[in-house]
C-alpha cells in the first residue's frame, strides 16, 4: 500500500533530506514539507495524511505538543508519528504518545527505512489510519484549534460567543471568558471554517454566533450586553436569519 506522509521541521536542511528519503521510498507519498506546525496543521485538517516525520524542538509550537495533540483524539483520524530529533531525552515521551519511532539525527537512509517500514507493517495490520480516540464529552457543533500565546487553543463553535477583527488580529469570544482567545488571522480565515448555518458576519469586522444573539435593532446585534454595529453589506443576510425565525 501507498502510505501518504509530510514532513515536519524547522530546519531547512533537516526537511529537505527526509524529503529527499521520502520520495525515493518506492511506497511512501509525499504530500507535503512544512517549516513549523501551524501550517501544517491545516494539512493535517484538508489532507488524507497517514504517516508525519516530525522534529520535535521548533519554535512556537514544538513536534510533541502536536503529537499530544492528535495523541488525545482530537482529529477525526490520528495519522501515525515517527520523530527526527537530535535529542535523545524525548524518547520517553514519544512512547507516551504511541510514536511508531525515533529517530535520532543525523540519521541515514537504511534507518530512516527501518522506521518507514515499520509504520507500513503496522499500517497493513490495522488497515490504514488509526481512528481517533473518542473524547470524554465530545463537541456536538464541532471545534476549531487557533493559533494563540504559543499553542493551540481548541475553541468549541458551541462556546463562540462573536468574533472581532483587530488590526492583524481576530479575537474569539467565548461563553464563560471574559478574556478572547487572540490570534494572527484575518476574519475571512476564520468565517471560512465556521459553519455557515451557525454563524453570520454581521459586519466587516464581526462575525456573531445566531445562537448567541439576544436581540436585534435597526442598527445593531445584541449578544449580552455588547452591541455589535450591522455593516449595510451584511443586511440583507441578517434579514434572511431574521425573516426565518420571526414569527
Amino acid at each position: 500500500m501507498m502510505v501518504n506522509c509530510i514532513a515536519i521541521d524547522d530546519e531547512p536542511l533537516a526537511l529537505s533530506l527526509v524529503s529527499t528519503f521520502i520520495e525515493q521510498t518506492p511506497f511512501l507519498r509525499l504530500k507535503g514539507c512544512y517549516g513549523n506546525v501551524a501550517t501544517a496543521f491545516q494539512a493535517l485538517c484538508e489532507t488524507d495524511v497517514q504517516l508525519i516525520f516530525l522534529d520535535i524542538q521548533m519554535p512556537d509550537i514544538s513536534g510533541m505538543q502536536l503529537a499530544r495533540i492528535l495523541s488525545a483524539g482530537n482529529m477525526p483520524v490520528r495519522p501515525r508519528i515517527i520523530f527526527t530529533t537530535a535529542y535523545n531525552h524525548y524518547a520517553i515521551e514519544g512512547y507516551k504518545v504511541d510514536a511508531v519511532d525515533y529517530l535520532l539525527k543525523p540519521f541515514n537512509y537504511d534507518e530512516f527505512l527501518r522506521a518507514a517500514n515499520r509504520a507500513r507493517l503496522g499500517m497493513d495490520i490495522s488497515g490504514g489510519v488509526r481512528p481517533a480516540i473518542p473524547q470524554a464529552n465530545p463537541p456536538g457543533q464541532g471545534y476549531l484549534f487557533v493559533k494563540a500565546d504559543h499553542q493551540l487553543v481548541k475553541v468549541d463553535f458551541g462556546d463562540v460567543r462573536y468574533v472581532e477583527a483587530f488590526r492583524d488580529y481576530i479575537k474569539v469570544y467565548t461563553v464563560g471568558n471574559d478574556k478572547p482567545v487572540m490570534s494572527l488571522a484575518t476574519l475571512k480565515s476564520v468565517e471560512e471554517k465556521l459553519p455557515a448555518g451557525q454563524f453570520l458576519r454581521v459586519h466587516k469586522s464581526f462575525i456573531v454566533s445566531l445562537a448567541k444573539i439576544d436581540t436585534i435593532t435597526k442598527s445593531s446585534v445584541h449578544v449580552g450586553n455588547v452591541a455589535i454595529t450591522i455593516g449595510n453589506q451584511y443586511r440583507e443576510g441578517l434579514r434572511r436569519f431574521i425573516d426565518r425565525w420571526t414569527i
